[in-house]
């Protein structure tokens, strides 16, 4: 994603999707790659975008390229982060392609397995 200001980019350790102003890293949303029976699955477990630039519908724009992004990879959106789980709550088009979070995701992502 990107428009004249701000972009959307995938960055690793931590993994997660950047939101940046220019060159200046101003949100992200953090996940953890697994596979749960067989199936590839992404748990976004936090989201954020700097007080500073609330309010400008930024943290949507994020969490729709990282969902996104994430269906396109074949990857199934497991969301802890309470941000992500109201936006896929509230954008249909994104249900399908989700799954509630279970005991197993946050073993995993506490245990820093896979």
């Amino acid at each position: 994603m990107s428009d004249d200001q701000f972009s959307v980019h995938f960055a690793d350790h931590p993994s997660r999707f950047e939101l940046r102003d220019g060159d200046k890293a101003i949100g992200e949303a953090r996940f953890k790659d697994v596979e749960v029976d067989g199936q590839a699955q992404r748990i976004f477990y936090h989201t954020v975008v700097s007080e500073e630039y609330g309010g400008q519908g930024l943290a949507g724009r994020l969490a729709a390229y990282a969902l996104q992004r994430t269906e396109a990879e074949n990857r199934v959106v497991v969301p802890v982060c309470p941000y992500i789980k109201a936006y896929v709550a509230k954008h249909p088009e994104y249900q399908a392609n989700s799954t509630a979070a279970q005991p197993r995701h946050l073993e995993l992502l506490n245990s820093g397995g896979k």
